[in-house]
């Protein structure tokens, strides 16, 4: 399509990111930092979205250090996690301690998300170049020639065209701005969904048991202060099996593998308060059309295995703005420049979701088969848990991931 600014509202930007999730905020934030004029499209009224990544880990605590916005943000009610301990068939295993890392910030916050993103996008509200429209879906591309020039949306008071030189698509793993580019998705395939939900909390409840896996079931359980958030994991394709049983059938088995949860498994009075997360792996292997780049999950997405999904959109985005920002100041930048992103990026991400690979197949894929045979502990996780120093390598690719960014983009002068 072309812009046609005599039936709709034109805006005209040097670069409107599409969606407003971890990766749209965080760079949104850094390019109205340095100075560049940025609009970021959100096409809900707020953030408001439950059973999100709530995991903020050292990585991302390192880049809101470097922001200077990490005492801000550590003010903001979350919870602390260092150690990552299970049950495997009724044994005591430990998958990681994040005590053992030499990180200015060694623990795991679990944070509601749109705590995050109403904290960035506060913060960001003393950049006059930065612009966030709620409530603002991008339903095409505009494109001129070969090249995309920006995105119609839809707001509430009609539709506006976004004219840009660069436009970014954040808008997660059902990317409507990938579709419409013609990116092709490399499938890289996943065993399991997840159920989420919460169960209530008392005050005196403790238990520091996270992972639970027992033969054909497994379970996460986080604390989340007043609340048990929990992630049931089901056989691909199983949903519909799981809802024919029943929920009582479902909350019995949940009670018998965490029974610190019968207290408070009441809160979920149906299927509506329990949610599905279709997992998928993927990614692209081509994040770039002229004028426009994919990154965060419109590149790549991931499994919740290790909860590391928010933390590689802001390493994303971080990566971004170090390689793209001063160039985007004379306008936009070459499709070799934005295919450097890929470049920086491609190999933690291959590398993330071959490990999650690895886990779903010589674990979650065994554990989730069933039958009467006991489950056995596996070897790198007797290891681990035998050898304590072991700990701290899972800690540390959970917690800062193969390629930690840090943050290089330069701030513009402040009047």
């Amino acid at each position: 399509m072309t812009s046609d600014p005599q039936s709709n509202r034109t805006k005209k930007v040097r670069c409107c990111i599409v969606g407003g999730g971890p990766a749209g905020m965080m760079l949104g934030y850094l390019l109205g930092r340095a100075g560049i004029e940025v609009v970021v499209l959100e096409k809900h009224a707020d953030f408001f979205r439950d059973f999100r990544g709530d995991t903020v880990h050292p990585s991302t605590l390192q880049v809101m250090d470097e922001l200077g916005l990490i005492d801000g943000f550590l003010k903001l009610p979350h919870q602390r996690l260092q150690k990552m301990d299970g049950l495997f068939g009724g044994t005591p295993v430990r998958i990681a301690d994040l005590s053992r890392l030499h990180t200015k910030y060694p623990f795991i916050a679990f944070m509601p998300q749109w705590d995050f993103l109403n904290f960035l996008r506060e913060a960001g509200r003393r950049f006059a170049s930065l612009e966030v429209m709620m409530s603002t879906e991008a339903v095409d591309l505009i494109r001129r020639g070969e090249t995309i020039a920006g995105v119609r949306a839809k707001t509430p008071d009609g539709i506006i065209d976004i004219e840009a030189d660069l436009t970014i698509a954040c808008d997660g793993r059902h990317s409507t701005v990938r579709e419409l580019a013609g990116l092709a998705v490399e499938e890289i395939g996943a065993p399991m969904d997840v159920l989420w939900f919460r169960a209530g909390r008392k005050p005196d409840e403790t238990e520091k048991v996270f992972a639970r896996v027992e033969p054909g079931k497994m379970m996460i359980t986080f604390d989340r202060g007043d609340y048990w958030q929990c992630a049931y994991v089901i056989a691909k394709g199983q949903h519909e099996a799981v809802k024919a049983r029943g929920l009582r059938a479902l909350l019995d088995d949940v009670v018998r593998m965490a029974p610190i949860l019968k207290g408070g498994i009441a809160e979920v009075k149906s299927f509506d308060d329990v949610k599905l997360l279709t997992v998928a792996i993927n990614r692209l292997k081509r994040w770039t059309r002229p004028g426009l780049l994919c990154i965060g999950d419109a590149a790549h997405a991931m499994s919740p295995i290790g909860g590391v999904g928010v933390n590689l959109a802001v390493q994303d985005a971080v990566a971004t703005a170090n390689l793209l920002a001063d160039k985007m100041q004379h306008g936009c930048p070459s499709e070799n420049d934005l295919d450097a992103v890929r470049r920086r990026r491609e190999f933690p991400v291959k590398m993330t979701q071959r490990m999650q690979v690895v886990v779903q197949n010589n674990i979650i894929s065994g554990a989730l088969k069933g039958g009467d045979v006991p489950l056995k502990v596996p070897l790198i996780v007797r290891l681990i848990t035998a050898l304590p120093w072991l700990q701290g390598i899972p800690a540390r690719l959970l917690a800062l991931g193969v390629r930690p960014e840090h943050v290089h983009s330069k701030a513009a002068p402040t009047s």
